[in-house]
């Protein structure tokens, strides 16, 4: 037998006998690369962090590398209460030990199983590529429970209005990016009171007007992000205006 040449292939067919020994013929007959089969990834671990569920694992830094058999760590996923897994990711395998991957694919407030294997890739002029698996790690599973803020906003300005009319402080600021976010919440104090939120609603754009604004007095202003989930970030460095 040839063993570890991935150019090598081990025919395998199955016979029945009955009982006077006689056979009907051999099955299909199935066909085996000779390649070496790697041991599954160990250390094996799973976090969720705000950018995604961070994967990782302690590889085998001793494979050996052929211009025909290549190795990457497979790493798939499947949501609690169904049978259907998807591929998160793949990586060569390399002299490192520690190998990290982020799924950024998943949804927030759902419970995924994750696992890892090493796959053989067997690439012989004039054959099609050939893949096989190995043994899995041993599964992983999370829930990912989005407890996580959006960013700070920045760029607050404010600024008087209302010479001739009523006096109000237009707020205007950068506006968060985060796919999930759900609008912002205003907060404003005077020197020596502490900050109030002024707004009734969740404020959906980048701006807002202050109309409850009394002349010669000094505001400071501050406005923080809110997800959909109800997370709130820290609030925003503060402007702040004279109504004259």
């Amino acid at each position: 037998m040839i063993h570890n040449d991935p150019a090598a292939q081990l025919f395998y067919a199955v016979s029945v006998l009955n009982e006077r020994g006689r056979s009907a013929g051999l099955s299909n007959v199935a066909v085996v690369p000779a390649a070496p089969s790697l041991p599954p990834p160990s250390d094996f671990r799973a976090e969720v962090r705000a950018d995604g569920v961070l994967l990782s694992w302690t590889g085998d830094s001793n494979s050996k590398e052929t211009p025909a058999l290549h190795h990457v760590y497979r790493v798939y996923r499947r949501t609690e209460g169904t049978h259907a897994e998807s591929t998160v990711g793949e990586m060569p395998l390399g002299s490192q030990r520690t190998y990290l991957l982020i799924d950024h694919s998943f949804e927030w407030e759902k419970t995924y199983e994750y696992r890892a294997t090493v796959v053989d890739l067997i690439d012989v002029e004039g054959r099609s590529e050939t893949q096989f698996e190995g043994d899995d790690s041993s599964p992983v599973r999370v829930f990912a429970h989005d407890v996580f803020p959006p960013a700070v906003p920045g760029g607050l300005q404010a600024v008087f209005s209302g010479v001739g009319q009523k006096p109000f402080v237009d707020l205007i600021w950068t506006p968060d990016t985060e796919t999930d976010l759900a609008g912002y919440n205003v907060y404003r104090h005077e020197a020596g009171n502490p900050p109030e939120k002024i707004n009734s609603e969740l404020v959906k754009g980048p701006a807002f007007r202050d109309a409850n604004v009394s002349a010669g007095h000094s505001y400071v202003y501050a406005v923080s992000a809110v997800d959909v989930r109800g997370n709130e970030s820290a609030k925003s460095g503060e402007a702040t205006e004279n109504v004259p």
